[in-house]
């Protein structure tokens, strides 16, 4: 072999070399940074105590990474265990291994869903409520929806907050702290508070606090929607006629809600809250009450009634009266409905 032929060959293998580590670097490159990486959508959780390997971990499990070692590589690159930020993050069947390593990094996060919904009349289940969907811990929430200072901050207390937290899903980020969150309620209550709305409470005689106040009640009264303007009705009958409001679900308020049924000796329980006992509305509202009782009653129903019991037919609706009389007949069909289910039940043991 000659030695020209020698310099050739040595010179073709190290092009063959040279060629295979450039197809090498770029078929790293094209792994992690343009090809998908994983086989699923997946929403990431990313905690504060986290680190890169459980990150790494869950992303394997979720999302079904198909490289590892891309994903590796990447995280290396973007130094994700040093750099990457608590969030809620969506990984993408189309998302690739730097993408997702840069997302973690500059915090690149999607919007979480908060929905405050159903019954919601005690503090501790609403910090419940909010902390399973959010980043803050219940205490947290809890100890702000007791802290005057802080609810000062709003125009409230913790006596009347509830009327601060208006029912719906808000769009939020899941790490938002809890100063963050609550001026988000806060936001949306002031958008709820329109001209036109603080007209129609004034035309009713009513402050704000004092409509979410009264639709409390109406909330606390049914859980059928379509009564809340029948009963909103009653209760602004006897409020502008200076009656006792008499209001069940004020009683169910002054003992916590732990009674199962109010009975008679309840109804003299020592409270600014027991409507049985003092005219007009009970100082704050008894729960969170939904938009539509707020609306009930600055959109009441006209009508004469002043009265109501529940209806025989036990299917959570309600008998309404204008008078008394004709109260008495609606609450025996009820007693008597009421007495005979107990029976059959009895007989059928």
């Amino acid at each position: 072999m000659t030695v020209r032929l020698k310099i050739i060959l040595a010179g073709l293998a190290v092009a063959v070399l040279l060629a295979g580590a450039a197809g090498f670097v770029l078929g790293r490159y094209y792994s992690d940074n343009k090809k998908p990486n994983f086989t699923g959508k997946y929403v990431l959780y990313v905690r504060p105590d986290m680190n890169a390997a459980e990150v790494m971990d869950s992303l394997q499990t979720g999302a079904g990474t198909l490289r590892p070692k891309s994903l590796e590589r990447a995280f290396a690159k973007m130094e994700v265990a040093q750099k990457m930020k608590p969030g809620r993050y969506v990984v993408e069947p189309s998302s690739t291994s730097i993408y997702v390593a840069r997302m973690l990094v500059f915090g690149w996060q999607t919007p979480q869903n908060m929905t405050l919904s159903g019954t919601l009349r005690k503090k501790d289940r609403i910090a419940q409520r909010i902390s399973s969907q959010m980043m803050v811990d219940s205490a947290s929430v809890a100890d702000a929806l007791n802290d005057e200072v802080f609810l000062a901050g709003y125009g409230f207390t913790p006596e009347n907050v509830f009327a601060m937290i208006l029912p719906d899903t808000y769009e939020m980020y899941w790490t938002a702290t809890v100063e963050e969150i609550f001026d988000r309620l806060k936001k949306e209550y002031d958008a709820f508070w329109t001209e036109e709305r603080l007209a129609k409470a004034k035309a009713q005689g009513l402050s704000q606090m004092e409509v979410s106040i009264m639709a409390s009640i109406v909330s606390g009264e049914t859980l059928k929607s379509f009564e809340y303007p029948v009963i909103a009705g009653v209760y602004l009958n006897r409020y502008k006629k200076g009656m006792k409001l008499q209001a069940d679900p004020t009683i169910a308020f002054c003992y916590d809600y732990t009674l199962d049924r109010i009975l008679k000796k309840h109804l003299t329980v020592d409270s600014p809250y027991n409507t049985y006992q003092h005219v007009g509305l009970p100082p704050a509202p008894i729960n969170v009450p939904p938009k539509g009782c707020l609306e009930a009653v600055l959109n009441p129903d006209k009508h004469g009634y002043i009265y109501f019991c529940a209806s025989p037919a036990f299917d959570g609706t309600h008998k309404f009266a204008v008078t008394y009389t004709e109260h008495l007949k609606n609450a025996r069909a009820f007693q008597r409905e009421l007495t005979a289910r107990r029976k059959a039940k009895a007989a059928a043991k």
